[in-house]
């Protein structure tokens, strides 16, 4: 379960995903503090049954709208580089990894990140506008 917090404090950039009124999936992401150009997905889970079937998609896709309805064109995440369903899903997304020199397996990873022995695979992905104009 997660902390209301979240939906209290990021509740422009955190979103669920239902079905029959019950909630299958959510992301919670954040409008940087730092840097006035970036937003960052923090937490997203599908539920097991509901997986591979765009729920995640949709809502990344939301993520992204908001971000550039406010002005915002880098967002930023992280995954475990042993988690290789995150590192598909993200590149697939279109997510790049951020160079570094330690790699496990080809993927680029940041040792200690997190702490000891909590390596991070660091994603960005640059936005762009799309005109809604036709021709």
């Amino acid at each position: 379960m997660l902390p209301r917090l979240f939906f209290v404090h990021f509740r422009q950039t955190s979103f669920i995903a239902e079905e029959k009124s019950q909630i299958v999936g959510f992301l919670i992401g954040f409008f940087s503090q730092t840097i006035s150009d970036e937003g960052y997905i923090h937490f997203v889970g599908v539920h097991p049954d509901h997986r591979k079937q765009g729920v995640a998609r949709v809502l990344y896709g939301r993520f992204f709208e908001t971000m550039l309805e406010n002005h915002r064109n880098i967002v930023r995440c992280v995954t475990a580089p042993i988690n290789k369903n995150s590192i598909a899903f993200h590149s697939w997304m279109g997510f790049q990894i951020e160079p570094q020199e330690s790699q496990v397996e080809g993927i680029a990873f940041h040792p200690n990140y997190d702490g000891v022995n909590e390596d991070r695979v660091l994603f960005v992905k640059h936005l762009s506008w799309v005109s809604s104009s036709p021709g």
